[in-house]
């Protein structure tokens, strides 16, 4: 993939898009205020996100931020970035967790247009995104692919 463009504000349908184009998300810090909200709306109160000396027990300097609440935190920077695709619908996520997030860590994303597809549907296409997640430090702390469906 050669390097390309990044994408200044609007709205970019799969006609305006080349392998390459990429969007440089906003930063966002990972409270844990959020991660206590994202355990009480799933459930998930495993005690590396919920407990710091647990968390310590098990190697990490902090609490765990839940993986898929980062994952969602990244799809939310997205989607408020000022180039935005015309998208219909998200097709699915193939993701790596690589590192993990600690509480009082910021993220943000880089986001390239890996590929893009027509479909059948003459008014659709898919666009292949590749993430990848870095945090204050510049480490990567996760990365993957997201197929979405976008208007030609």
């Amino acid at each position: 993939m050669t390097a390309g463009r990044l994408l200044e504000p609007g709205r970019y349908r799969l006609s305006r898009l080349s392998p390459g184009d990429r969007i440089e998300t906003a930063a966002e810090r990972i409270s844990t205020a959020r991660i206590d909200a994202f355990a009480d709306m799933t459930g998930d109160r495993f005690e590396i996100h919920m407990d710091r000396d647990a968390a310590r027990r098990h190697g990490f300097a902090d609490r765990v931020a839940h993986g898929l609440l980062v994952l969602s935190v990244v799809d939310g920077l997205k989607n408020r970035t000022p180039a935005q695709f015309e998208a219909l619908a998200s097709l699915g996520w193939d993701w790596q967790f690589r590192a993990p997030v600690l509480a009082g860590d910021t993220i943000r994303a880089t986001i390239t247009v890996q590929e893009l597809r027509e479909t059948s549907n003459p008014e659709r296409g898919i666009v292949t995104l590749a993430f990848d997640v870095t945090n204050q430090r510049g480490d990567t702390v996760q990365r993957g692919i997201n197929r979405l469906m976008v208007y030609r």
